[in-house]
Order: structure tokens, then sequence, then C-alpha cells
């Protein structure tokens, strides 16, 4: 027993030695299922790092820190049973304690039953473990478990009730309407100058096979193929590298990537006007281009990848749009964007290699390509901009106004509404005899639209725009009308009296809420008005790049019966979690997760949201009590008014039974 103990100890030493580098392989995910008529099932999973293992739940006395969950008690449920291990452990002989001992490497699931007794609650408690590898051991650590419940058969009205994974990031919306917009991207890369032209080529290619159809049509499925997958695992790379906690964030957000892809969009966009040609080095063409020869399936790949290059100088900043609007922190998302727009790209290739006839009825090459070129011109610019205005936001300079931008918006559109007419001509275009129906129609639809960015130059919210464009609040109209109203002693864009807040908000310089609200940027100060004045708190986790967190205030928070609630029931806090706004240091931190110094608002927010809440989904929304413990599940991107009322509302009566 004394040499059992001294192994022991002897572990924690080791392990004290080693906490500056902070020994942590596991990561828990935290969720439930329903499993009968008012009967749960509470599922953690440990994720454990390659080389590292936690024990079993079962193990001998004198061995090492065993796995054990222990639960809050409370009358909202009943725990039927005691925990237990779905994932079979390792048992082997441990040398250090002289017994076989079970253990856990990889994945391990556990599961508590419970049975609930009110409609909605939530279950607390705490997982200890001990973590090892062959050189340490980590000491035995507690992990809070925060699981709300719901039970729909138990009469609640929660707007997203359902299986709930604290832990896991909240996939983005949409993912069908991005699959689409791949798709017409795909299309819209085989009509430019450098693609359209080699359809007639790749069919002559697979020409030669013509008197053996089999082996024409596999060659052609297979070019087809290796198009589809050469762009998909562009996709599954970008998934691979920006899936991670923070690293998509600081690819988004920092100054270096935006100024880098501000730069690559303006000269591309330099190139398709025809001032200079972008081209990959000849030996990357050439060297498929030799592999072609050799005939067969082999052969195809290599001609899908020969045309792939071939075609970057027009694809590639059509595929970088894709990818910078994917890479976001989902793993599915960038690989479904590349799946689709490589699917459309290969799709015409493949159907006119495997029926040559109908290539005889497509539209000859001509100056139309060019224009489609141009065109895209014209929208690399307007997308350039959302690089410099991430960089403006992001690191609070405000220089790039919504004003500004919109003018310069105004001015790109009208000048590619006048080339559309043929009031302006680059170097590479036909002479435009006369303006066809087809670019009438493109005409007016341009013009229309610069008349709608007109609009938002005197105060239009411009919602279908709001993710491509600076804050509402950065523009000078809506200044003026927010001073305006300010004087007369009522809050923006309402009717009602503001909330009184508790003190001064701190960063109040930096950061605004829309439409009036008013509201707190710092998650110590606004739990602390919060529990000072018996309301519930709104964490709103947000970013300045971040697309969908605009949406859902230009769509929902803007609708009147929304803003009422939010004025009225909450404490709002506004947590930006890519601020890059540096702050004293003896506001640092070190994070429990990563281990990390937390120097900037932003990283400081992120922790809070990775830590308390188990995700760094952005927007994420949380209805919490003073302490900070969420009431109701959060809610992601929610785009459906009602939904987002409902849940308001259910939060609200929870945090009041719960208070009561």
């Amino acid at each position: 027993m004394i040499k059992r103990s001294s192994l022991l100890l002897t572990a924690f030493l080791l392990s004290a030695l080693v906490r500056a580098q902070i020994y942590d392989p596991v990561t828990w995910n935290f969720r439930y299922e329903k499993t009968g008529d008012h009967l749960f099932e509470l599922i953690f999973v440990a994720t454990i790092e390659e080389g590292s293992h936690i024990y079993s739940m079962d193990v001998p006395e004198g061995g090492p820190i065993p796995t054990t969950f222990s639960f809050d008690t409370t009358d909202s449920y009943t725990l039927e049973g005691k925990p237990y291990e779905v994932t079979r452990p390792d048992e082997k002989y441990d040398e250090a304690f002289g017994f076989k001992i079970k253990s856990f490497t990889g994945t391990a699931e556990f599961r508590q039953k419970i049975r609930a007794n009110a409609p909605s609650f939530t279950v607390r408690g705490i997982v200890n473990f001990m973590s090892c590898n062959n050189s340490t051991c980590s000491p035995p650590k507690d992990v809070e478990i925060i699981i709300p419940v719901t039970d729909p058969d138990a009469g609640a009205q929660n707007a997203v009730s359902g299986d709930m994974d604290l832990t896991a990031p909240v996939p983005k919306r949409g993912l069908l309407g991005f699959f689409l917009l791949s798709l017409f991207a795909g299309l819209a890369g085989i009509l430019t100058p450098c693609v359209f032209p080699m359809i007639p080529m790749t069919v002559a290619f697979f020409s030669r096979e013509s008197g053996n159809k089999a082996r024409a049509l596999v060659n052609a499925l297979a070019f087809g193929i290796s198009i589809v997958v050469i762009y998909t695992a562009l996709g599954v790379i970008v998934s691979l590298t920006s899936a991670g906690a923070g690293i998509a964030n600081a690819l988004s957000t920092h100054w270096i990537p935006n100024i880098i892809f501000f730069g690559l969009f303006v000269a591309f966009a330099v190139s398709f006007f025809g001032a200079f040609e972008i081209v990959l080095p000849n030996k990357w063409v050439s060297g498929a281009d030799a592999r072609v020869d050799k005939g067969g399936v082999f052969a195809s790949f290599f001609m899908g990848l020969t045309t792939v290059i071939v075609s970057f100088s027009c694809t590639g900043p059509i595929v970088g749009a894709l990818l910078v609007e994917a890479a976001s922190g989902d793993v599915i998302r960038p690989a479904v964007g590349m799946f689709g727009f490589g699917l459309a790209f290969a799709l015409p290739f493949t159907l006119f290699a495997l029926f040559p006839s109908i290539l005889n009825r497509m539209p000859k090459s001509g100056g139309w390509l060019n224009s489609v070129k141009v065109v895209l011109g014209f929208l690399m610019l307007a997308f350039s901009m959302k690089f410099i205005m991430t960089i403006d936001s992001v690191y609070s300079l405000g220089i790039l106004s919504r004003d500004l931008y919109l003018a310069i918006w105004i001015v790109l559109f009208t000048l590619l509404g006048f080339y559309l007419l043929g009031k302006i001509k680059f170097a590479h275009d036909s002479d435009l005899p006369y303006v066809g129906t087809f670019r009438l129609f493109l005409v007016i639809a341009v013009f229309s639209f610069v008349l709608i960015l007109i609009t938002g130059l005197f105060g239009a919210p411009l919602k279908g725009l709001s993710a491509l464009l600076p804050p509402r609040e950065s523009s000078w109209f809506a200044e003026k009308q927010i001073t305006t109203v300010q004087e007369q002693g009522v809050p923006a864009f309402s009717g009602t009296n503001p909330v009184a807040l508790c003190s001064e908000p701190k960063y109040s310089d930096k950061f605004t809420l829309p439409y009036g609200l008013r509201g707190y940027f710092d998650y110590t100060q606004g739990l602390a008005c919060a529990s000072l004045t018996g309301k519930p708190a709104l964490l709103d986790f947000k970013g300045h790049a971040c697309a969908n967190c605009k949406l859902m205030e230009a769509k929902v928070w803007s609708d009147p019966q929304v803003l009422q609630r939010l004025r009225d029931n909450f404490v709002i806090i506004s947590l930006y979690a890519d601020d890059r706004t540096q702050l004293p240091e003896d506001e640092w931190f070190v994070s429990n997760i990563d281990g990390k110094v937390k120097k900037t608002i932003g990283k400081q927010n992120e922790d809070i949201e990775i830590s308390k809440y188990n995700t760094n989904a952005l927007p994420l929304y949380v209805i919490t009590d003073g302490k900070g413990n969420p009431v109701i599940r959060p809610m992601p991107t929610n785009l459906k008014v009602e939904e987002y009322m409902k849940w308001l509302d259910e939060g609200l009566r929870l945090f009041n039974e719960n208070k009561e």
C-alpha cells in the first residue's frame, strides 16, 4: 500500500513540474437525448488526445483516480440509477500499481438516466477525472456540467427544444443556400475567357475514344469526377485548417490576412480589366499536361487537373471568395462549398464530352466572354471592401463609415452600368454596336441596385445587404437621428423609456448597441447590474466580422416587438469576440482552456464563451441569471422573428420561476 501511495504521489509531483505547459489533453462534451415519457439520458463524452488516457469509473482500491460524476439535488428532476459507461474501457496490467486497471483512450462516453419533474430545468454537476500519458499525469480535475433540459411533454413552450450540445460549435444555418450559391459560382466560372474556350478542346480530347463508347464514357466520367475531387479536396484542406477555436477567427479578423485578401482581390480585378494576366507557373501546367498523353482513366484525372490549373486565372477569385465566406470555423461548410463549385464547373465539360453534338448549339467565343470577365472585375472590387471594413471595425479605427462604404459601392456599380451600356470600354473589349435584350435587363438591374444603395445614405436599413455593410450606427444619418431623439429625451428608433443602467458602461466609447438600445460591453459589469436590478441578462456574443450577427440585428432585433422585449425585460451584455483592443496589463488573465494569456477584449470574451458556455459560435444569445448561469438553451442564428420572441419570453418566464 505504501508503494502504491508513493507511486501516486510521484505522479502528482511530476505533473506539478510540467504545470507551466498546462497538460490538459481532455475536452468534454455534454448533451442530452429524450428516451421516453419524461425520461432523458444525459450524455457525457470525453475526447482524449492521442497518447493520453483517463481512468474508468471502476478502479480498484489503491489505484489511480477514477472518473466520477456528481449532481446537484433539485426537485426539477430525479436521477434514475447511477452513471454508467457506454464505451468499453481497455483493461491492462499497470506495472506501477501492480494490478490491472481499466482506462479509456480516444473517446469515452458516459450516461446518466433522469426523470423530468418540470417543463424546463438545468442539470448541474461535476465530473472529476485524472488524465495521464507515458510520462506525466494531471492532478485530478473538476469540470462543471451544465445541461439545460426541456421536456416538451410537460407543456413547455420552448421554441428551441430538442437535443442540446453545449460543447459543439453551432453549425451555421443556410448550408443548402451556400451550396446553391457555390453551384452558381461554378457555372459563372465556366463563362470566363480562361475556361469557356477550353470546352471544345476538351471535347476533342475525348473524341479520340469515339470508336469505343464504353471507354469514352468511363474517361469522361473520370474527368468530371476528378475536377469535383480536386475542388472538394481544397475545401477539406480549408476545413481542417480552420476548424479549431480561434484559428478561423484570427484568419478572418487579423489585419494581415485581411490586407492580403484585399490586395489579391484588387489585383484580380485589375487583371480582369485587362491590365495584365495572372498565370500559374508554366511547369505546373506542363507537368500535368505531360501525363495526359498516357491515356486511360489516369490521363483523364490529369486532364481534369490541367483544366483546373489553366482556369485558375479566372476562377481563382471566385474560389477565393467562396473559401473566405466558408472558412469560419465550420468543418463542413468549406468542403460543401467546394463540392458545389466543382460539381457545377465539371458538369458542362462532362456533358459535352459525353454528347459532343450539343457543342454545335453553344454560342461561339467572342467579346461577350471578356464582358463577363470585366463584370467579375467590378464585383471583385466591391467585395474587396469587405476586408477593409473588417479591419476598420475590429481595430476600432472609425475610418470607413457606412456612408463612405455605400458611396464607393454606388460609384462602382454606376460605372458597371455604364460599361454594360457601352459607354466605358476596356483594352480587350469588342465594339458594341447595340445593346442586346439580356444586356439591357442587366443594365436595369444594376441601376436599380444603385438606387437602392442611394436610399441607404438617407437611413434606409438595407436589411438584405446588412452582412456586407458597416453597422447602421456608423452612418451620418443614424448619428443625426440618435442625437435628435436623445435631445428630446427618448431613445432612438423607439417611443418607450430607456432602461436605467446601473453604471456607465465600460468601452462605451468603442461599442454601441443598435436601435438606441442601452446595455453593457463587459461581462462582469453587466452581470452585476443584472443582479442589482433583478433582471435576466441577455449575453450577445458577436463579432465585428460576423455576417450572421449583422443579419440577426437587421432582421430580428429591428422588429418592434423584439425591441420592446429587449429594452424592457433584459440587461443586454454585448460581447465582441473578435475585437483587437488591447487591455491594460492588470486586466490580463491566463485562460483555463488553453493556458494562454488573454490580453484583448475579444480574446477575453471568446474565452468566456468557450469556458462557460462551451462553444465559440457567433452569434450566440444566452439568457442567464446574475451569476451567468443559463436559464434556457442558448439561441444561435435564427432569423425567424416569432421563434426568437418565444425564446425570449420562455427565458424570462423560467428566470422568474427560478427567482421565486
